[in-house]
């Protein structure tokens, strides 16, 4: 088995500060024409239901350049939802993600292949490691908040030494860096 293959699962194609900072003319470039986002501390702080203006603003350009996305989270269905509607996208409520069922649910609605679709989260094990395992290109952003599920917060706890770990590997680097990409 090749040398860091285990650790490639939790490495994402790119490392963002957050989704605003999406690169959409590259991702265009790629061959993306699908994106998938998780909602809670990637759109939105963790259980709250208000879409802010610059979210708001983002899907509309994300309609505007050809995009289609939809909404990929493990949280209630109503809540998902509520958040869906305002944002005029589909959604998929209770995903067990990292499990591919709901990525693959999701590529089906956007009617994209894995390879021309992309997933946006805050979470290596949920969201990374799901796209990954798929082969979808993955896009990891920094968490909008501290405030979380109390079993998310257990895991950010090895999260953070993964992280560290592909660091220190070359395989990721800081989202504060200008090339914040993780793997080609």
């Amino acid at each position: 088995m090749r040398k860091n293959a285990w650790l490639r699962l939790f490495c994402p194609h790119l490392y963002l500060a957050s989704v605003q900072a999406l690169p959409l003319a590259d991702l265009k470039r790629h061959g993306l024409r699908g994106l998938v986002f998780d909602l809670d501390n990637t759109l939105l702080n963790w259980n709250v239901c208000d879409v802010s203006p610059q979210t708001r603003s983002l899907f509309d350009r994300l309609k505007a350049e050809g995009f289609r996305s939809c909404l990929v989270s493990n949280n209630k269905k109503d809540r998902v939802e509520v958040v869906a509607r305002v944002l005029d996208v589909p959604a998929i409520s209770k995903a067990g993600k990292p499990r591919s069922r709901a990525f693959r649910q999701a590529m089906a609605v956007l009617g994209t292949s894995a390879a021309e679709t992309a997933v946006v989260g805050d979470q290596l094990f949920t969201d990374i490691l799901g796209g990954n395992r798929l082969g979808l290109f993955t896009i990891l952003v920094v968490p909008l908040s501290r405030r979380e599920f109390v079993g998310t917060r257990l895991m950010r706890c090895l999260e953070r030494s993964v992280l560290r770990l592909l660091a220190q590997r070359g395989l990721l680097q800081n989202p504060a860096n200008p090339s914040s990409s993780g793997r080609n």
